[in-house]
């Protein structure tokens, strides 16, 4: 019951996504996917997965990319387009998929079906209490910083160098020399009269 009422809106959404004509209303509707994607995995016991899932792409991809959208003033007037123009294609890769989702499931479920067997001559060992349980955050911290730290640091010198980039495009130098700017001494020098006002009352006179 929980996992289709966490599936359903995720699946509505997730095409709305392709669906929507408003740039904006695409950019929104990822967000119930990715609640509910959190709420799937908590399901399956990811509870570290689930705290950062929401934290990165609702709270850093959906709302950086709704910034670029305003950013842009991209019109938010309804393409028309013919349906039927796309129907064979979307057709074509839609039953590519759903034969790849079939597939697998065919290949998972299969090995975990009730079968006859004689399991007398084996030995019954619980291995899961010789194994030291650890947590999400413990397991994800020994793969990442142990085995795959070389990959955790790329994607930190990637941004590092898209940081930078970003400076070094805000303090672009012009052709002619710096950045522009107004000297205030030289326009009050140049237009006297119009940046000064006399006045021709007596100031210690009073009204």
């Amino acid at each position: 019951m929980i996992l289709s009422v966490l599936s359903s809106p995720a699946l509505v959404s997730g095409l709305m996504v392709a669906r929507a004509k408003n740039p904006v209303h695409s950019v929104l509707f990822p967000i119930p996917v990715f609640r509910d994607t959190s709420g799937l995995l908590l399901l399956l016991g990811l509870d570290f997965s689930a705290m950062i899932f929401p934290v990165v792409h609702i709270g850093a991809i959906a709302v950086s990319f709704l910034f670029v959208v305003m950013m842009f003033h991209i019109q938010i007037a309804e393409i028309h387009e013919e349906v039927l123009r796309y129907l064979p294609v979307s057709g074509i890769i839609g039953l590519i998929l759903w034969w790849e989702m079939f597939f697998i499931l065919d290949n998972e479920t299969i090995p975990l079906l009730p079968t006859q067997r004689k399991t007398t001559s084996l030995r019954y060992t619980v291995y899961a209490g010789k194994v030291r349980s650890w947590t999400n955050l413990e397991t994800l911290g020994n793969l990442l910083y142990t085995y795959y730290f070389v990959w955790f640091l790329v994607p930190s010198l990637i941004l590092l160098v898209a940081m930078i980039g970003a400076i070094v495009l805000t303090m672009h130098r012009t052709t002619h020399g710096a950045v522009k700017r107004q000297d205030v001494f030289r326009r009050n020098a140049i237009d006297f009269r119009r940046t000064i006002m006399r006045r021709t009352t007596d100031p210690l006179t009073i009204d």
